[in-house]
């Protein structure tokens, strides 16, 4: 195998982010320092537990909460258990039927199957080709016995950003409870809880520059939620063990700074992802993108490429220097095809071509050239080996 560049391009921010300096700066004290359990009554405890308040105060105001809607967890995809979970075990007297999109996040759809199997009933919604949903379809499929209706904000892998506030309103009119997922937009988008009809929604820290390993859930005031964990009384009796002090100040510090450059980064980071999406689509034939050209996430681009599979590509783009994704990380081991791209109609054998190309903070437009560059070279050298290829020349030479 070829050595790869010492330097290498990160483009997959959609899979985690490098912790920033300040966030970091922030953390240090609580590994050390202020090392308390935030359960203790003595000083060092009431300092962490004084963290732990502040970092919720400062995510409650960058999605326009209040600090007791918000609730720390470990992880966005626990988030997601719990909202889905939590939900039906809180209102199963009132029906056991549940609505979610095809695309959602495994964290949701694994919950929904795991419901399944104790009886209740998921309607999933199908997508158009941009992988949009229909709130007319998330109308229609709602029931006297709907208990919840869970739609991501961005598609992880595809970026197209769902209408919520409309689906939202509809949830609201019947009275069902809406949980939307908003991992991949919190910070690429703007989010304000006091004019979004969302009354749950899942967050993650390391997506915005924060640490692994914590998340939070948004629970407006008056839904019912029982604790996805027993054991002591922290998150307000809500949610049982010790909390991750030094990562959850580190998700207030991130979600600080992303709430205040959310305008600004996503202008930025909109610009680099268009010039890289008219550079590929311009220069290299049989590609397409998937995703909505527009409603995107602003630093997403999802290509697939005709005649290749995508474990070769992202090997190959590696060996120049770049590190991008074929989907989502949480399947990367995972010799299926994306079911983001079997939903918006791709056939298998596109569906394996995909790659995904997310642009974060360090990221520039210098970057868009060399990454094209290096497609050029990779998708011709894939291509030459490429039995489907061949016979597509020979197909079309006959023509």
């Amino acid at each position: 195998m070829e050595p790869r560049p010492d330097r290498i391009v990160y483009l997959d921010n959609a899979a985690t982010t490098r912790v920033r300096p300040e966030v970091l700066e922030a953390m240090l004290p609580y590994f050390t320092e202020h090392y308390g359990n935030p359960s203790s009554l003595y000083g060092i405890g009431r300092d962490a537990k004084k963290a732990v308040e502040t970092a919720r105060e400062r995510i409650a105001k960058a999605i326009g909460s209040e600090p007791i809607e918000v609730f720390f967890t470990g992880s966005g995809t626990e988030a997601d258990n719990w909202a889905l979970k939590g939900v039906a075990q809180a209102y199963e007297k009132k029906g056991r039927h549940l609505v979610t999109s095809a695309i959602e996040h495994h964290a949701v759809l694994h919950s929904c199957e795991a419901l399944q199997k104790r009886g209740w009933v998921v309607t999933y919604l199908p997508v158009d080709a941009d992988g949009l949903v229909d709130p007319a379809e998330v109308e229609k499929a709602l029931r006297p016995d709907t208990v919840l209706c869970s739609i991501m904000f961005a598609n992880n892998e595809i970026g197209t950003i769902q209408p919520i506030e409309e689906i939202g309103r509809i949830c609201r009119a019947r009275g069902v409870l809406f949980h939307t997922d908003a991992v991949q937009a919190a910070g690429a988008v703007a989010i304000d809880m006091k004019t979004l009809p969302v009354d749950l929604c899942s967050f993650s820290a390391h997506k915005i520059g924060g640490p692994k390993g914590v998340g939070a859930l948004y629970v407006r005031r008056g839904v019912r939620l029982p604790s996805l964990l027993d054991g002591g009384a922290q998150e307000r009796k809500r949610r049982a063990g010790t909390e991750n002090v030094p990562g959850i100040v580190g998700f207030g510090r991130a979600f600080e700074l992303a709430a205040a450059e959310q305008a600004e980064s996503a202008a930025r980071l909109a610009a680099i992802r268009d010039a890289a999406i008219a550079r590929v689509l311009g220069g290299i034939p049989h590609v397409r993108l998937n995703g909505h050209p527009t409603k995107r996430l602003p630093g997403n681009a999802n290509f697939s490429f005709r005649f290749i599979e995508g474990e070769s590509l992202l090997l190959l783009l590696d060996m120049h220097g770049f590190a991008c994704s074929s989907g989502s990380a949480c399947t990367s081991g995972s010799l299926d095809p994306s079911h983001v791209l079997l939903a918006i109609g791709l056939p298998h054998e596109i569906a394996h071509g995909s790659l995904r190309v997310s642009f974060g903070k360090e990221n520039s437009l210098d970057d868009v050239e060399p990454l094209f560059q290096a497609l050029v070279q990779v998708v011709a050298r894939l291509r030459e080996m490429s039995p489907l290829y061949d016979e597509y020349l020979k197909t079309e030479g006959k023509k």
